[in-house]
């Protein structure tokens, strides 16, 4: 059989079945099976038997045609020689009249399309739930890998730790026994010093001596009596010794007692508890904030401790320090934001209503344009991921389009994503944007002024999940911010609760900031020390300005 693309591409010319010319091939009758001109259409398959029952569709519809099941044509499987005519609902069986008269007659039958149907509806009941199982899976999947990663790393971080604990052991051990030797080089000169120094006494003393008794000798042979009492009395003198005076004990050099080697003076192992995928996620507020805007729609803390602040349409941005509990302004621009972001590189970047170019605030407070101009779209969404590469999400709505665009820090666009591979739009209203340090894009598409999703793309710009909600907690979400935490998993801000996503984008737990009577939320931003910042909006029907920031200590994630 030749398919349309073979026909269209030329590739194996095909002629009409019917008249075997060159005619174009324009038709194909679906029950003969054959592929036709017009001229033989008309002209000679209306005048096949049945031919006006037989289904005949364009070529050009030939790939996407799907046959209609045929109900009508189906043999019994015990009666050959008959058709099934109905299907039991009882026994689950196709039956044809014979069946009927002999086991089914009393049982329930229907008609074989009905049954079909039934069973269609039943197969993609549980293909839907199969589905649910098996996406299921692929977070706890995820939630796995990502214990094996953490455990990895762990392993490592403490393997180096030993060594690096054994490298100082060895070398403070090496210092001790130098340390040692020393003081006993030490104490043993001292000992010698001392005994040496009496032992000096003794030979100077016994030198001394040895001469006198020799002399003494002498006087005693003389053998004149005058000389003999002449020398005898200075000899006499000799003879009183007076022994030098040395001590009774000596200090002696220290024993060397060796010492135990155990874990408490070397380390040991302990228990550090056990692998969980249950994430308990609280939240600590550190500080509170009381601030002049209507709301605080956009949070950036910057590298030098200060904090940008907007209340977006309101048309109010500010540059502000903590100082205790209060919040000194150091700048102030009237300017209606969409999006904003902190380079590390400390300039801020801002999609400004109307404009296709971004602007920025240098770190001296300098309003300008910057490089980034992404015409024919108007920028939303701004994502910093280094100062080579910024993430612009951004729309059209005249055109209707919307798309996602990477750029260098050149302004030049590397990517642009806008449409799927079936050349449909990826997104609807790309409203805030965020990505992981595997390179996967998290975006927050706005369908809808109380609805929406996070779309994640992959490395090349496909989609490779949506996160909509959790049933367990509700059907359908409607994020409003989206950052990435310091452990790389993603925070998407809802209406009064955290949603936080693996770097998939797979649910993996959530926080309901009414636990800490945190009311109307709208936007939220890590610092460098992994703290987050959470900016709110005034109560309803309140008139005064009075959106509060805070700083909160996030722990469990």
């Amino acid at each position: 059989m030749a398919s349309s693309q073979s026909v269209g591409e030329g590739q194996v010319p095909v002629n009409c079945k019917l008249c075997e010319t060159n005619r174009p091939i324009q038709w194909k009758c679906m029950d003969c099976s054959i592929l036709m001109c017009g001229h033989c259409t008309d002209k000679v398959h209306s005048k096949f038997k049945n031919a006006n029952d037989h289904k005949i569709i364009s070529l050009k519809d030939v790939g996407m045609h799907r046959e209609e099941m045929d109900f009508t044509n189906i043999k019994c499987l015990e009666h050959t020689e008959q058709l099934s005519c109905l299907y039991c609902s009882k026994c689950e069986i196709l039956v044809c009249p014979t069946c009927i008269t002999k086991v089914h007659k009393k049982h329930h039958l229907i008609e074989i399309s009905d049954a079909y149907k039934i069973k269609v509806k039943i197969l993609k009941k549980g293909q839907s739930k199969m589905q649910k199982s098996n996406s299921k899976m692929n977070v706890k999947k995820d939630q796995l890998n990502k214990l094996v990663s953490a455990e990895n790393i762990k392993y490592n971080k403490e393997k180096q730790n030993i060594l690096s604990h054994e490298k100082t052991v060895k070398e403070q051990v090496e210092q001790y026994f130098k340390e040692l030797q020393k003081k006993l080089e030490q104490n043993h000169e001292t000992v010698l010093i001392s005994v040496k120094s009496d032992l000096n006494a003794i030979s100077l003393f016994t030198n001394q001596k040895e001469d006198k008794i020799t002399e003494v000798q002498d006087c005693i042979d003389i053998s004149n009596a005058s000389e003999f009492f002449k020398e005898v009395k200075k000899m006499e003198k000799f003879t009183e010794t007076q022994e030098p005076r040395t001590k009774s004990s000596y200090s002696s050099s220290p024993k060397f007692v060796p010492g135990n080697i155990n874990q408490s003076n070397i380390g040991s192992l302990q228990d550090d508890g056990n692998l969980s995928t249950e994430i308990n996620i609280s939240l600590v507020i550190n500080n509170e904030y009381q601030t002049e805007l209507d709301v605080i729609t956009f949070v950036r803390p910057c590298l030098d401790q200060s904090i940008w602040i907007s209340s977006g349409s309101f048309g109010v941005l500010q540059r502000v320090k903590p100082e205790g509990t209060n919040l000194n302004v150091m700048s102030k621009f009237n300017i209606e934001l969409y999006g904003m972001a902190v380079t590390p590189s400390n300039q801020l970047l801002l999609s400004v209503l109307g404009e296709t170019r971004l602007q920025q605030i240098s770190s001296t407070g300098t309003l300008t344009d910057s490089v980034y101009d992404v015409k024919p779209f108007y920028p939303i969404a701004i994502h910093v991921v280094s100062d080579n590469k910024l993430i612009v999400g951004a729309y059209n709505p005249e055109l209707k389009r919307s798309a996602v665009i990477i750029m260098d820090k050149k302004g030049d666009k590397k990517a642009v994503y806008e449409h799927d591979k079936h050349n449909q739009p990826l997104f609807i209203h790309p409203w805030r944007i965020t990505c992981t340090s595997n390179g996967n894009i998290h975006v927050v598409d706005r369908i809808s002024h109380d609805c929406g999703e996070v779309v994640v793309l992959g490395k090349v710009g496909h989609i490779i999940n949506k996160y909509t909600g959790n049933s367990t907690i509700n059907n359908r979400i409607f994020p409003r911010q989206i950052a990435t935490t310091p452990s790389d998993n993603v925070v998407v801000m809802a209406t009064e609760s955290l949603h936080f996503l693996n770097d998939n984008g797979h649910f993996i737990s959530h926080f309901n900031m009414k636990k800490v009577e945190i009311k109307i939320p709208g936007s939220h931003a890590f610092n460098t020390a992994g703290q987050l910042y959470i900016g709110c909006g005034k109560a309803a029907g309140s008139k005064t300005k009075e959106a509060k920031l805070y700083k909160i200590d996030i722990e469990g994630f």
